[in-house]
């Protein structure tokens, strides 16, 4: 887990605090508080995304993809060598296989998905040896902050 004083954090939180607020955005829509941002090389925020899922009655609505298509749509093309993906929550199968088609330089995310993660909790898509490409991968950056409004939402819909 990485150490809130860590460099690595301090690069990437106001990143991650732009994607958090997406995922707010995402719960009070009533979709699973997910949200996430694509960063170019000079780390401008140049896609931006939220689970909507239930809103638009996609399977591939994921705030991944959404904000992996929002930057392909800025930069022109969907090659996003160079950028950088930070999302709330450690990206599924889908989400990961589409970081590596991608060629995202790298992919940041906060809380730790146990049950369906796909970069290093469950499985490891990214940093399969047998793709052509394979992100930098950098973990649980503010991980607490990120897992709250998950297990927030996630208590709410068992009371409720």
């Amino acid at each position: 887990m990485t150490d809130a004083r860590d460099p690595v954090v301090e690069r990437f939180r106001p990143a991650m605090l732009r994607a958090l607020e997406e995922a707010r955005g995402a719960a009070e829509d009533g979709e699973i508080p997910v949200g996430a941002v694509v960063l170019d090389a000079s780390g401008e925020i140049i896609g931006t995304g939220r689970n909507e899922r239930e809103r638009t009655a996609d399977p591939t609505g994921h705030a991944e993809i959404v904000a992996m298509r929002r930057a392909a749509a800025a930069l022109g093309g969907w090659r996003l060598s160079g950028c950088t993906l930070v999302v709330t929550l450690e990206p599924c199968t889908m989400c990961a296989g589409a970081s590596v088609q991608a060629r995202l330089d790298r992919v940041v995310y906060g809380a730790v998905d146990p049950k369906a993660g796909a970069v290093g909790s469950l499985w490891d898509v990214v940093r399969d040896r047998r793709l052509n490409h394979r992100p930098e991968v950098i973990a649980e950056v503010m991980a607490a902050e990120c897992a709250a409004p998950l297990i927030e939402f996630f208590a709410r819909r068992r009371v409720g």
